[in-house]
């Protein structure tokens, strides 16, 4: 439960500072992106390198030993200058591990300023497990036994979807040109053009039922956040900063009834019952107690769309709608730009891709510029809270909740 400080919250960090590398796939080191990222958060927050008391790198395992120590090699890349350091790797919730890691250490007193950066080199194709024989690993399973991989899932979830609450393809397909949309407007989104429902229906099936414009891509890129303390912050000038209210890292309850990536089997529930909630429905709730508001407070969404359905499930899991209202809710315009809650205003992964140690982290940099109320043609009017949602692999829960 939050604790409120007489002046506000006081478990809230301030956003000082946001930075990108645009997405894409540029050849280049991981290590490139994520400095691209934290000088331009650093430049944002009005700091110089050596103003960072702590670093703490999202991890990502496909940049060899550099790429398990992050933190470390971020450190190193800007300039050694005595920071503490700290690396973490939660799959695709390796973002949001970085920022409650970093914001444990403000609120401990052990750092005023602390760099959260994350930068990834996706290769081409789907995500594979790292290399080596691992017969105890589900992710490692998964594709031995099965060749399942991740668009695999996503056409399961999809195939679900349709059998138990009647979406349809055309409905997933809206999701697309919403998002495309709006990543047409962004310039650190990779594909920046838009598409039609029809051009949807026309790409080729990856995983029936979803086609090629239904799956997100692999990309390279970065992002980085410059948090501080509240104290620090008015001491710096910013007498009114985003503050992150609420960090949900939240693992799953037994038994799962529902296939979830990695595992391919469920949990048994004969002899103990099945949880009141979804793993991603925990995952939100968690945010908003901690937080202290409900989805009925939020301004906007930033969610996890690897594929358009999955998109449509957030909507449910973040309570914005009843269980198998989600494509009801997108037809009718409230998840787009003008509508009650506005979701993955920078144009999702659809957009982007996946640069999997970035993209929670990229998440809060879009919710912190609608809250500033500096988005541009994509900017949510009157922002004043925005929620992100992703999960990594092996039960890692990843939410946000920031505030202005």
């Amino acid at each position: 439960m939050a604790a409120d400080g007489g002046d506000g919250m006081t478990a809230d960090v301030a956003v000082l500072g946001v930075g990108m590398h645009p997405w894409g796939k540029w050849g280049r080191s991981f290590v490139e992106y994520g400095t691209a990222a934290a000088r331009a958060a650093l430049a944002d927050a009005g700091l110089d390198w050596p103003d960072v008391d702590s670093v703490v790198g999202a991890d990502t395992v496909r940049g060899g030993y550099p790429g398990y120590v992050a933190g470390a090699t971020f450190a190193k890349a800007l300039g050694w200058q005595g920071a503490r350091v700290a690396s973490v790797y939660a799959a695709c919730a390796s973002g949001a591990q970085a920022i409650a890691t970093a914001r444990a250490q403000i609120l401990a007193g052990l750092a005023d300023v602390v760099l959260v950066v994350g930068a990834d080199a996706a290769p081409k194709g789907f995500f594979r497990p790292a290399g080596g024989d691992r017969p105890d690993d589900p992710d490692w399973l998964r594709f031995r036994l099965l060749g399942a991989t991740n668009p695999t899932y996503f056409g399961l979830y999809a195939r679900r979807r349709i059998a138990v609450h009647g979406d349809t393809p055309e409905d997933f397909a809206l999701v697309k040109v919403k998002n495309a949309a709006l990543g047409a407007l962004n310039p650190y989104a990779r594909y920046r053009k838009r598409v039609t429902a029809e051009e949807v229906a026309a790409s080729a099936v990856v995983a029936d039922p979803l086609r090629l414009l239904d799956i997100c891509a692999t990309s390279d890129g970065g992002a980085a956040l410059l948090l501080c303390s509240l104290d620090f912050a008015r001491r710096h000038g910013a007498a009114r900063p985003v503050r992150i209210r609420a960090v949900s890292t939240v693992t799953p309850r037994f038994p799962n009834t529902v296939l979830d990536l990695p595992d391919i089997a469920t949990d048994s529930a004969v002899a103990v019952p099945a949880p009141d909630e979804t793993f991603r429905a925990s995952i939100a709730r968690t945010a908003y107690e901690e937080a202290g508001i409900g989805p009925e407070d939020l301004s906007l969404a930033e969610v996890y769309d690897l594929s358009t359905a999955l998109e449509l499930q957030w909507y449910e899991d973040l309570g914005l709608c009843g269980e198998g209202e989600g494509a009801k809710l997108l037809r009718e315009g409230a998840t787009a730009p003008g509508g009650r809650i506005p979701v993955n205003t920078s144009g999702g992964l659809a957009s982007f891709g996946e640069a999997v140690p970035a993209q929670a982290i990229a998440q809060v940099c879009e919710v912190t510029w609608q809250l500033r109320e500096v988005a541009g043609d994509r900017q949510v009017a009157g922002a004043r809270v925005g929620i992100t949602a992703n999960q990594g692999l092996f039960g890692h829960g990843s939410s946000v909740v920031a505030v202005r």
